[in-house]
């Protein structure tokens, strides 16, 4: 069965912070040390849809596979039109398809919604990712030298934008 992707729903947030945690723990994606509560990704989650960015997920027989979505790139007035993306898979389902269906649908909401460009800010190691990126029209915009420290060494962010 092909994944469907549908507008996010409060009952689907167990599912996601699986797919969150394993990331803090496992992974260089979140550059966070602890996983989260239930508690706090409902919270966080309620932030962005309180300021209207849009939260999705991909579906594949009755189970999240993945989500994502957009929200502040920085929080002052002028950065209004720009937006941070994330997008993230279970890792038993990467490299199948669930990363480009969330990112085009992202893609197309912020264009509706009249945003003018979009950043993604990857893990300089994460190769893949920034291929992936790119086949979206994203362009490498910036690096920054050991922005995070995970795993007892320091990390570089690559920041990937696409004018929309």
């Amino acid at each position: 069965m092909n994944p469907i992707i549908r507008t996010y729903k409060t009952e689907d947030c167990p599912a996601i912070l699986e797919i969150i945690n394993d990331q803090i723990l496992n992974g260089v994606a979140l550059y966070d040390y602890q996983p989260r509560t239930l508690a706090q990704q409902l919270a966080i989650f309620e932030d962005k849809l309180q300021k209207d960015f849009p939260i999705i997920v991909a579906e594949m027989n009755n189970e999240v596979v993945g989500f994502g979505y957009y929200s502040e790139f920085r929080f002052r007035e002028a950065y209004k039109l720009t937006v941070e993306h994330s997008v993230y898979a279970n890792k038993n389902f990467i490299g199948k398809g669930i990363g480009n269906m969330l990112l085009t649908e992202l893609i197309a909401l912020a264009k509706t919604q009249g945003l003018h460009t979009m950043i993604g800010v990857i893990d300089s190691e994460n190769e893949s990712s920034i291929a992936f990126h790119e086949k979206y029209g994203f362009e490498k915009a910036g690096f920054i030298k050991e922005s995070g420290f995970k795993f007892n060494r320091w990390l570089h962010s690559v920041f990937m934008q696409k004018m929309l």
